[in-house]
């Protein structure tokens, strides 16, 4: 979902319907103010988000929303399905319906797959957590249905290939916790990546759940299907 950018002069002229030379005389007479800051290049780039005021009277000042979700097994990472409850119909009644129409989701989870899921109306910073190049971890808790043995490590640790799509996946870190349960890290996401992997051994996943991503933790106290604004620090920690 793109973040939608246009010059100053253009988005002036659309929210105020003035013609583009009526708007250069505007910010010559220094009377536009952008994200606090004095305006007065008509070729200035603005987007969605941006604070504009013109005379002091406010011409957009669009919020962003950042939502942390605990999804619990059967709820479908989409905004609308017609067999299954949906993660925004978890959020209603919590937001607005114009805040729900705009919001998307950042690192799916399948149906069968509980735990942290990230939902923005701010497609920076979904991309800046699920671009490739930045490579953000993943952490998932995962419970097997026979026991786990030392050399599952080194063969998720080194990447596997599947010749249907001829991909090897990048080295994963997988951490046994005990016989049954273990702790995987990944930087990619591919399509039921980790029950693939855990097929190699034929070992079917009976259980599946995502504890984070990149530096944003599932918080323990949110019960399944409950959600809570991320807070500044968890939203700018995805930089550090």
């Amino acid at each position: 979902m793109a973040i939608n950018t246009a010059r100053l002069d253009r988005l002036i002229s659309d929210l105020c319907q003035i013609n583009r030379k009526k708007v250069r005389l505007v910010l010559a007479q220094k009377r536009v103010y952008v994200d606090g800051v004095l305006a007065t290049d008509i070729a200035q780039l603005v987007d969605q988000f941006s604070h504009v005021v013109m005379d002091d009277e406010v011409l957009q000042a669009n919020q962003t929303h950042y939502i942390m979700l605990n999804k619990p097994i059967g709820v479908v990472c989409a905004t609308k399905d017609e067999k299954h409850k949906t993660v925004i119909d978890l959020l209603a009644g919590q937001y607005e319906q114009e805040i729900l129409d705009n919001l998307h989701i950042v690192g799916r989870l399948d149906l069968n797959t509980s735990g942290l899921v990230l939902l923005t109306n701010d497609s920076r910073w979904s991309e800046r957590l699920t671009s490739p190049e930045h490579k953000v971890s993943k952490c998932y808790r995962v419970t097997l249905e026979n026991v786990l043995t030392p050399d599952y490590i080194d063969a998720f640790t080194n990447g596997m290939y599947f010749p249907y799509e001829n991909i090897t996946t990048k080295s994963a870190t997988l951490l046994i916790v005990s016989q049954f349960e273990a702790q995987v890290t990944l930087t990619e996401g591919r399509y039921h990546q980790i029950k693939r992997m855990f097929g190699r051994f034929r070992n079917p996943v009976v259980a599946l759940h995502r504890d984070s991503i990149g530096r944003l933790h599932l918080d323990g106290s949110l019960k399944e299907g409950e959600s809570r604004a991320l807070s500044i620090s968890e939203v700018t920690s995805i930089n550090g």
